[in-house]
């Protein structure tokens, strides 16, 4: 596989063109890395009160249901948001992972976890003090999703 970069000052917008004579799994991967480049650098829309605020995927910690609405958690804040965690889970990059039946976690963030083998475990986040729960369900394939992330650094 060959990576060539074109540097042309006249586009508007940066643009990503993968030409291949199939997609392999290697070329699904690159095409893949890229849309979560893309997508955590991406601005999307919160709200708190009457105020909209434009945040990253990236200053995400985590999301979480709240009665009938979801609430996207970063370090200092939480903000509403006017997707349904289902929704979100479909449209999230990788490295967002569902961990119980009302939160959804970054991956990206994670301090610790404090495992527990009879209860929900603990997730730890790096800088802050919030922390989240994870169900005996979502502890084995958050483990793994960590030991891949990890191998392939």
């Amino acid at each position: 596989m060959k990576i060539k970069i074109e540097i042309a000052e006249t586009l508007e917008e940066d643009e990503v063109l993968i030409r291949c004579r199939g997609l392999t799994p290697e070329v699904a991967a690159v095409q893949k890395a890229v849309s979560e480049v893309i997508g955590a650098a991406q601005k999307f829309v919160f709200y708190k009160g009457n105020t909209e605020y434009y945040l990253t995927l990236d200053e995400i910690l985590f999301f979480e249901t709240d009665g009938n609405s979801v609430c996207a958690h970063t370090r200092t804040d939480a903000y509403k948001a006017k997707y349904k965690l289902y929704e979100l889970e479909e449209t999230l990059p990788r490295f967002f992972m569902r961990v119980s039946k009302s939160t959804i976690l970054n991956t990206n963030h994670i301090f610790s976890i404090d495992r527990n083998l009879t209860a929900s475990s603990v997730v730890a986040f790096t800088g802050t003090h919030k922390q989240v729960y994870v169900s005996r369900y979502y502890y084995k394939p958050l483990i793994s999703k960590l030991e891949e992330k990890r191998l392939h650094r």
